[in-house]
């Protein structure tokens, strides 16, 4: 998977979870949390989504790692190598 299906794949995952969420404007850096208003419940539901989508198993210690945009895709495109 390459950044760019990394990014689509997040930005879309996002969008299941919180339909209508504008990730059109979600900077690379900007948390979920904060710019998205993303509850815990949201998050995790996030996780779950992002991992059947992309088939990359994600378990709990790598949450701190989705906490971005940018992070998110990274953390895609080093599993799916």
């Amino acid at each position: 998977m390459n950044r760019t299906d990394a990014l689509d794949m997040v930005r879309e995952s996002i969008s299941t979870v919180i339909p209508g969420a504008d990730v059109t404007d979600l900077g690379p850096h900007d948390t979920f949390r904060d710019v998205l208003e993303m509850d815990s419940l949201d998050f995790l539901s996030f996780v779950e989504v992002l991992s059947e989508r992309s088939g990359v198993r994600i378990d709990d210690e790598d949450t701190t790692r989705l906490t971005t945009l940018a992070d998110s895709a990274d953390f895609l495109v080093a599993h799916t190598r």
